[in-house]
């Protein structure tokens, strides 16, 4: 078991944040957020597949008076993503968002940080400080040479640097006698961000938001969203995560599930356990496990299913399943919880293991299957 850095806990809307509670999935709107009807359609279909917490990106003044109005027709947090303007934060606020991923350094004016930060305490809104790798402010040694008239000297690593800029936006909000802090240290090069992360939570008690910033396309994306967060929730460090990919934002929730699922820190909908086939396959072992990954689309409640093509790892795979199948010789042995429970030719596999998985969910739910937060 991943033993877990215990953070502090926020509350984003009613949802937990750090403090031991499951790890949170997060998303973002790909929409123009003016676009009131485009952006709640978007957020209803990222709910059904699982976030928990959704952020839309408020770049002017339009897009912030559309918050209330998205806020009111969905059922989940709402972030409100802010950029150097203070007054739209302040809009945000007022239209009802749970948080704002807001730089208060972007802000520069004191005062007008001051204005957004006592807004948020009295609305109980945590604030997310969010640093990327990509958009670093010049090292302060770098800027005292400068101002000096010396040599430049060398510049720290990235990962320095990157920690170095979320101290100073956290002590930010710390003179303002702020603490519902939520931290995030991306980066696209892996070892950068894993680096960053673990140092920073030696310094901070806040809780982090993992991603791999401006991560790629699914193919590419996912493996390097995979590897990064995987490797830093395996340090046991990360209170939510957000996958970023350059496609539909659902499949962002997909794989962080995944993700979650494949460390054991989350359990939702079903595990799908198929080995890759090889020359031993005496059954269409490919053609089987795509047809019940398709079908297990539909199935929310957790349930763990095998897909094996020959008796040298099927059997052992398939009966560690709730349910599964281990193929050879044209026909399949159908496996719950172990047990076979029934041997059929190869044409029969399809049906008669989803006929088990059917019989499975039905169970499960009218047993009231645990929640995607369990």
């Amino acid at each position: 078991m991943i033993q877990r850095r215990i953070s502090k806990q926020v509350w984003v809307g009613g949802v937990p944040i750090g403090g031991g509670a499951p790890i949170v999935v997060q998303s973002m709107t790909t929409t123009d957020t003016r676009d009131v009807k485009a952006t709640v359609r978007q957020i209803h279909e990222l709910e059904e597949a699982g976030c928990e917490v959704v952020r839309v990106a408020v770049p002017d003044e339009q897009a912030a008076e559309a918050l209330r109005e998205i806020k009111r027709q969905i059922h989940i947090p709402l972030v409100a993503d802010i950029h150097f303007d203070y007054r739209l934060a302040l809009m945000a606020i007022d239209a009802g968002v749970d948080k704002l991923r807001l730089n208060p350094g972007n802000i520069r004016d004191p005062e007008k940080i001051k204005q957004v930060v006592r807004k948020a305490k009295e609305r109980g809104i945590p604030i997310r400080v969010g640093v990327n790798a990509g958009s670093l402010p010049p090292a302060p040694v770098q800027i005292e040479a400068k101002r000096a008239g010396r040599e430049v000297p060398h510049v720290p690593r990235t990962a320095d640097r990157m920690v170095e800029a979320a101290l100073w936006e956290i002590r930010i909000l710390e003179s303002l006698d702020f603490d519902q802090i939520v931290v995030s240290l991306k980066a696209f090069d892996v070892p950068t961000a894993i680096e960053a992360y673990t140092k920073l939570a030696e310094k901070v008690p806040y809780p982090f938001h993992v991603g791999i910033t401006e991560s790629g396309t699914p193919r590419t994306g996912t493996i390097r969203s995979a590897v990064g967060i995987g490797a830093i929730l395996s340090r046991g460090i990360g209170d939510t995560i957000r996958v970023s990919l350059a496609t539909d934002p659902v499949e962002e929730v997909f794989v962080a599930y995944e993700i979650l699922k494949s460390l054991n820190l989350r359990q939702r909908g079903v595990t799908l356990v198929a080995c890759p086939s090889c020359g031993r396959a005496e059954v269409d072992q490919l053609g089987l496990a795509a047809a019940v990954e398709e079908y297990l689309k539909k199935v929310k409640v957790p349930i763990k299913v095998a897909v094996m093509g020959c008796v040298v790892n099927g059997p052992g795979e398939a009966s560690e399943a709730d349910v599964g199948v281990a193929g050879g010789r044209g026909k399949g042995a159908i496996f719950r919880k172990g047990k076979v429970v029934k041997t059929v030719p190869e044409e029969e596999i399809l049906p008669a293991l989803l006929a088990e998985i059917e019989a499975i969910a039905r169970e499960r739910a009218a047993q009231g299957a645990p929640s995607p937060a369990d």
